[in-house]
C-alpha cells in the first residue's frame, strides 16, 4: 500500500480537529414561581470570570437556553428571576433577595451565596444541566 502526502496530512488533521471541538451546554432553569419577567443567566469560567450572559423567556415556570461553542472544561452558572425586568436582583432592607435565584449544582449557602467551588460543573461534549430556582 502506497501512502501519499495527502493521506498523511489527513491523518494529522483529524486529531487537530478534535482538539478544537466545541461543545454545547443546555441549561434548564426550573421552579420559577411565575412566567412574569425574565431570567438572567451568567456563565462563568473556572476562575470565576463571567464569560457569557443571556436573558431567557419563561414559559410554564421554567426556561431553557443554550450556550454554544464552549471548550470542554469547568464552568459555573448563577441566575436570577428578574420579575420586574430591572436587570438586577432586588433585595430587602437587610440584603435578602426578594426575587428568585440559583446556582449550578443547586448548592445552598449559609448567610450568603455558596462557595464558588460548589457551583462548578464539567462540560465534556454536549452537556445538559438543570438548576432549581430558590426564593426566600
Amino acid at each position: 500500500m502506497k501512502i501519499t502526502g495527502t493521506f498523511i496530512f489527513f491523518l494529522f488533521l483529524i486529531p487537530l480537529q478534535s482538539l478544537n471541538a466545541q461543545s454545547e451546554l443546555k441549561v434548564v432553569i426550573v421552579n420559577l414561581e411565575s412566567d412574569k419577567g425574565k431570567v438572567i443567566v451568567d456563565l462563568l469560567d473556572k476562575d470565576e470570570k463571567s464569560i457569557k450572559d443571556k436573558t431567557c423567556e419563561i414559559s410554564g415556570n421554567k426556561c431553557t437556553l443554550v450556550f454554544k461553542d464552549l471548550k470542554d472544561g469547568q464552568y459555573a452558572i448563577r441566575h436570577i428571576h428578574d420579575e420586574n425586568e430591572n436587570g438586577e436582583l432586588d433585595t430587602n432592607f437587610i440584603g435578602m433577595p426578594k426575587e428568585g435565584f440559583g446556582y449550578s449544582n443547586d448548592p445552598k449557602g449559609k448567610f450568603g451565596p455558596p462557595d464558588f467551588d460548589e457551583w462548578l460543573f464539567t462540560v465534556a461534549g454536549d452537556t445538559e444541566i438543570q438548576i432549581t430556582t430558590r426564593y426566600l
